[in-house]
């Protein structure tokens, strides 16, 4: 797999090569079109999850509400209120444990981390978050999780986005780098703990997720 450096100014990556895989940070790589070809699958896994535990706008723990839609599947699930941040086994709305992961998703997390260097990636949760024109995702870090030495994989799907790579320090300057239907971002080590976000995700249709922009992130939790 073809390895280059980053280039530092303006919009990370606008337009680099499908197929490419380029160096966000140390222990941090973008994969350029990794998923655009389990897309189809990929979209009715989601949907399938989504009918089982339907996506909801969380309240985070100073009371406001989540822009981006979500639910989860696999063994936990990453919930929010006024109590705060955590991982459930059981949907809060429904009672009921949390959908499987797909064994497709699973693979193509755990293909995805070890073409970026995290051989044995092990996922037991993943978010599934659904964007519309306008909604965002503020800069965080994940934290939450009870295994910091696993990385995160992010796959985007859908409408392109604006990713938001900060710093370890939640005031570091953001860059920008623009994430299109089937790329994939893989951060571990180093920057496990870097703050991350989404910027207003702009108006657009996709042929596959018409107005949406679906990005599912898998972690180790426990």
């Amino acid at each position: 797999m073809q390895r280059r450096p980053y280039r530092p100014t303006g919009d990370l990556f606008d337009g680099a090569d499908p197929g490419a895989s380029e160096v966000l940070a140390d222990g941090a790589w973008v994969l350029r079109g990794y998923a655009a070809a389990h897309a189809p699958v990929l979209l009715a896994e989601i949907a399938a999850i989504a009918a089982a535990a339907a996506p909801r706008h969380l309240i985070v723990p100073g009371g406001k509400r989540m822009s981006v839609a979500m639910t989860n599947c696999g063994a936990l699930g990453w919930v929010s209120d006024t109590r705060g941040y955590r991982y459930e086994p059981c949907d809060p709305q429904s009672g009921k444990p949390w959908p499987a992961m797909p064994a497709s998703l699973l693979s193509l997390a755990r293909e995805a981390a070890d073409a970026a260097g995290y051989a044995g990636f092990a996922p037991d949760a993943s978010l599934c978050n659904f964007y519309q024109p306008g909604a965002r995702m503020s800069l965080h870090r994940d934290h939450d999780e009870g295994d910091l030495a696993a990385p995160i994989v992010s796959i985007s799907l859908g409408l392109p986005a604006t990713f938001l790579w900060g710093g370890l320090a939640r005031a570091d300057r953001a860059r920008r780098l623009r994430l299109v239907h089937g790329d994939v971002v893989v951060w571990g080590g180093a920057s496990r703990l870097v703050h991350h976000g989404v910027a207003p995700l702009a108006e657009g249709e996709h042929p596959l997720s018409g107005r949406w922009r679906y990005n599912l992130t898998f972690r180790k939790a426990r």
